[in-house]
C-alpha cells in the first residue's frame, strides 16, 4: 500500500465523521499517544476508518497489535470494547445471553398476574396456549444481556471493537463472526436483527497459532505486523522515556535483535525491550556488559531453555572477549558446574591413578566377600553344606504362627 492509494480510497469513501484527513494525520495522532507507526501501518489504519472494513492484524506476539487498538480508541475519542478469545469459548460469551435470573424474578413478581391470565382456561392445553402468547414479554431486550459483539453493534456512540487473539478461538466462533464483520449486524432469533447505527472500528489480532478461515480474511483488510527495524524500535524505546541513555538504548536494541535471531521458544517482544531498558535504568547501569545483561536477561527471556541459549549468546552479542561468571545462575543451566567432569586439578589426577592401580583382579581373596577361609586366602572356596532344617528356619517354614 502507498499513501497515494490511501488518498484515492479517501476520495471514494470519504465520510463526514472520518477522524483523520490523511495518512500523515494518523501517524501524528498515534505518535501523540506514544505509538510509533510507520507509513505502511498508518495507511492501513487510514483505510480502516474510511472503508468501514475490519482490520486483521497478524504477526508474532508483542509487536503492538493490541496496543494499536487501544491507542486508536484514545486518538479517535471512541470507547474500547474488547473480546478476548480463548479455546472452547462459547458464542454466548461473544454475542449475548439471556438474563435468566432476571426472568425468574419477574416471573415470581408477576405470579398473581399470570394466574389471572389462565384463571378461566377450560383445560391445561388452553392454559399453556395463553401463557405461550406472553413469551415475547420475557424474551425481549429488557432481558437481553449483550456481550462485546452485540454491545458494539447496539452502541449509540461509535466504538472501537478489539477481537483479540482470534486464532485461539474455535472455528465455530469464526462462523459467528462472519455476519458481524460482513454486515455489521447480529441476528437474535427471539427478537430480530440488530444493525449498527454507527459502524465500529473493528480490529482482529492473531498470533498465527493456526490458520484462519478464508471467509474471515476475505471480509477484512489485512496487515502482517512484524518486529520493527532497529531504528524504529530505538525510536519506540526512546518515546517511552525509560530513563536509559540513548547510547545504551541503541546497544540494548541491537542485543535484543541478536536474541531474536536465536531459535527461541518465545522471542523478546518490543514491550519486553522497553521493560529491559527500564530495568537497567533502575539499576543505574552506565555501561552494558555481558555480566549485567546475563543477570537481568530473565526480563526478556521467559523459558529455561531460552535462558541457556541467551546466556551463551550474550558475550558474543556484547563483546566477544567478555566472560560471564557463574554468579546467580545455579547448577541447572548447563554451564559446566557439574562435579568431577573435566577438572584439571593435579591432585585429582594423581588420586585417579592411585585408584586405578588398586583396581586389579584377584587383589582380594574370595573370603573377603563372605566365603569361608581366612582373609587373604586366594585359594578356591569350599562349598558349604546346608541342611533341610536350616533351609526351613531360613524361610520361616518351621516357625509357628504367634497366637
Amino acid at each position: 500500500m502507498s499513501e497515494d492509494l490511501a488518498d484515492v480510497a479517501a476520495k471514494r469513501g470519504e465520510s463526514a465523521n472520518a477522524p483523520f484527513e490523511s495518512v500523515a494525520a494518523v501517524i501524528e495522532a498515534l505518535q501523540r499517544q506514544g505509538y510509533i507507526a510507520d507509513t505502511r501501518l498508518a495507511t492501513t489504519v487510514f483505510l480502516l476508518t474510511r472503508l468501514d472494513k475490519p482490520l486483521l492484524l497478524e504477526g508474532p506476539a508483542g509487536v503492538g497489535k493490541t496496543e494499536l487498538a487501544k491507542m486508536l480508541a484514545v486518538a479517535t475519542g471512541r470507547r474500547l470494547l474488547r473480546l478476548q478469545c480463548y479455546e472452547g469459548q462459547d458464542e454466548t460469551k461473544a454475542l449475548y445471553e439471556w438474563d435468566y435470573g432476571k426472568q425468574l424474578l419477574y416471573t415470581q413478581i408477576l405470579r398473581e398476574k399470570i394466574g389471572q391470565v389462565v384463571a378461566d382456561a377450560p383445560d391445561l392445553h388452553a392454559a399453556v396456549e395463553r401463557i405461550g402468547t406472553q413469551e415475547s414479554v420475557f424474551f425481549s431486550e429488557r432481558f437481553l444481556a449483550p456481550r462485546p459483539l452485540l454491545e458494539a453493534i447496539r452502541s449509540p456512540e461509535p466504538v472501537v471493537l478489539l477481537i483479540d487473539e482470534v486464532d485461539r478461538a474455535d472455528e465455530a466462533l469464526e462462523a459467528v463472526l462472519l455476519e458481524t464483520l460482513g454486515e455489521f449486524q447480529i441476528s437474535v432469533p427471539e427478537i430480530g436483527t440488530f444493525t449498527a447505527r454507527r459502524r465500529p472500528y473493528v480490529l482482529l489480532t492473531s498470533n498465527n497459532t493456526r490458520d484462519l478461515a478464508a471467509a474471515l480474511k476475505r471480509r477484512c483488510l489485512h496487515l502482517f505486523l512484524d518486529y520493527p527495524t532497529a531504528e524504529r524500535e530505538l525510536e519506540i524505546v526512546r518515546s517511552k522515556k525509560t530513563g536509559l541513555g540513548d547510547a545504551l538504548a541503541e546497544e540494548l536494541v541491537n542485543v535484543v535483535r541478536g536474541l531474536r535471531e536465536l531459535e527461541l521458544r518465545k522471542a523478546p517482544s518490543i514491550s519486553e525491550t522497553i521493560d529491559w531498558a527500564r530495568t537497567l535504568a533502575v539499576l543505574g547501569v552506565d555501561e552494558l556488559s555481558a555480566q549485567v545483561l546475563s543477570d537481568t536477561v530473565s526480563v526478556v527471556v521467559k523459558y529455561d531453555k531460552d535462558v541457556r541459549k541467551a546466556l551463551d549468546a550474550l558475550p558474543r552479542l556484547v563483546d566477544p572477549n567478555a566472560v560471564i561468571s557463574d554468579h546467580g545462575h545455579g547448577h541447572g543451566h548447563g554451564h559446566g558446574h557439574g562435579h568431577g567432569h573435566g577438572h584439571d586439578d593435579p591432585g585429582d589426577l594423581d588420586g585417579a591413578r592411585v585408584r586405578a592401580a588398586r583396581d586389579q583382579p584377584g587383589r582380594h581373596g574370595e573370603a573377603l566377600y563372605g566365603t569361608p577361609g581366612p582373609i587373604g586366602d586366594t585359594g578356591p572356596a569350599k562349598p558349604r553344606t546346608v541342611t533341610s532344617g536350616q533351609g526351613s528356619r531360613s524361610f520361616g517354614l518351621g516357625r509357628k504362627r504367634a497366637r
